[in-house]
């Protein structure tokens, strides 16, 4: 079991992506269980500078939460997502898998091409399931990536209302038009800044 830990240790820190147990166990000689060794590889970066997480259904080495302070570089960030961008991100997160229709229809306002178009350039989302619905829509669900970026194992881990109101992040009061009404931001009009809940 050392031994099968040790290989797959290697293999996380080699990776760029999370990777999951059939990956690792296809790499691995015959016989050895990646799930057994990465529950004591696990236990074993406890407390330490970097721990094993697990990423949707993929495994990553990444840097104690409380320690990624020291890994900040002072940079700007020259792309922005626009405010149609944000909600529909918001949405989709939130109410995935979700269909384009059902999108416009909680933010009250039609979704443009550029919109979808840049979030799946981002690969924060990707095409689902289609709907067994009339017309057979596609659907959209958040990513493996979008997990990664926020620190998030699944999107059962988003933070609920209560949470982002006690973080600031949300005004205790609804904005003027809610967001479900057509207003400043919609369609691909860019927002003065990225909001606060999806910064980098």
């Amino acid at each position: 079991m050392a031994e099968q830990e040790r290989m797959i240790e290697a293999m996380l820190f080699a990776s760029a992506t999370p990777l999951d147990t059939r990956e690792m166990a296809a790499r691995m000689p015959h016989g050895c269980d990646p799930a057994e060794a990465l529950v004591h590889l696990r236990k074993r970066y406890e407390g330490r500078g970097v721990n094993l997480v697990k990423v949707g259904d993929g495994w990553a080495m990444r840097t104690a939460p409380d320690l990624g302070y020291l890994m900040r570089r002072e940079v700007v960030e020259t792309r922005k997502l626009s405010r149609a961008a944000i909600e529909t991100l918001a949405i989709i997160a939130y109410h995935q898998p979700v269909t384009r229709a059902e999108i416009e229809e909680i933010r009250g306002v039609s979704v443009s091409r550029g919109t979808v178009d840049q979030l799946l350039e981002m690969e924060w989302i990707r095409f689902g399931r289609r709907k067994m619905t009339p017309g057979r829509p596609v659907t959209f669900v958040v990513t493996e990536g979008f997990l990664d970026h926020f620190g998030l194992e699944s999107a059962r881990d988003l933070p609920g209302l209560k949470e982002l109101r006690a973080a600031g992040l949300l005004d205790n009061r609804p904005p003027p038009g809610g967001l479900g009404q057509p207003g400043e931001g919609d369609e691909d009009e860019g927002a003065p800044g990225q909001n606060e809940l999806f910064e980098d």
